[in-house]
Order: C-alpha cells, then structure tokens, then sequence
C-alpha cells in the first residue's frame, strides 16, 4: 500500500489531538496523542490504562516494548520514505514504572539512516519528564512494497 501523501504533514496536523488517522490499528488501541512531530522525531503522549498493567498494577513491560516499537514506526512514517520501513530488533532497558491513569510521554530520534537500515531510539518519562521508565534502540530494514 503507497501513501500519496506528505505524511509527516499528516502527522503535524494531529499536534495536540489523538492520532485517528494512523494507518495502524495497533497504534489507534494505544491511542496516543501527537505532542510533536518533526522528520525523523516525533513525540506522544498516553494514558497508561487497566488493560496496560501486570498482576502488580504496573504498566506491563509489554505494553512499554509495543509503545516504543509503535512509535518508532511513525517515526519511520515521518520520513516520508516510498518503502515500507520493518523493525528487524529491538532492545530494551527498563528503569522505572506507571501507575494506571498516569500519563506517559514517548519521544524518539533517528540514530543513523541508511540506505538500507535505520536506527532509532525510544525514551517513554513520566509526565513531566523527572523520572525515565525506559530506553530502547530499534534497528528496521526498507522494504520495497
């Protein structure tokens, strides 16, 4: 499926509001709001909900691991790119935690871009940005769709 659209301008349009236009179904469950996006970095907000959360009432580190993959494929999406853009691995480290209700902020920045291959990282905070919950790099492969 090719997008015939400047979807980083897709992107900016949503700044402040749910992003309902993504192409991905996940993305419309998690629901997030667009803080910021720019090529290549882009920034949103969730609210950590009860379906999110482990036996402890934690945010799963699941959910953490799908939100941070998530979003650093919108990113791919910013870069406008003709190819699809797939996650080949990711890598996770886990600092800290959200409580139900709380909101989460997950920003990200492409590391190297490539030919081929890019490389981006994920940071998801607390709400104002004092306490990091987790920090994770992605490697992705340009596909020809």
């Amino acid at each position: 499926m090719k997008y015939n659209m400047d979807k980083l301008a897709v992107l900016k349009s949503f700044t402040g509001k749910e992003f309902t236009a993504s192409p991905s179904p996940f993305m419309k469950w998690l629901n997030p709001v667009v803080l910021s996006a720019q090529e290549g970095r882009i920034e949103f907000q969730y609210t950590v909900r009860q379906e999110w959360l482990n036996p402890m009432g934690n945010l799963h580190g699941g959910v953490t691991a799908a939100i941070m993959d998530d979003i650093i494929g919108a990113t791919m999406f910013s870069l406008n790119e003709e190819t699809f853009i797939v996650t080949i691995n990711n890598s996770i480290d886990y600092f800290s935690t959200a409580r139900e209700n709380d909101p989460i902020i997950a920003e990200t920045k492409i590391i190297k871009r490539g030919k081929q291959f890019v490389n981006a990282e994920c940071e998801i905070w607390n709400a104002d940005k004092t306490r990091l919950i987790a920090r994770g790099t992605s490697n992705l492969f340009k596909i020809s769709n």
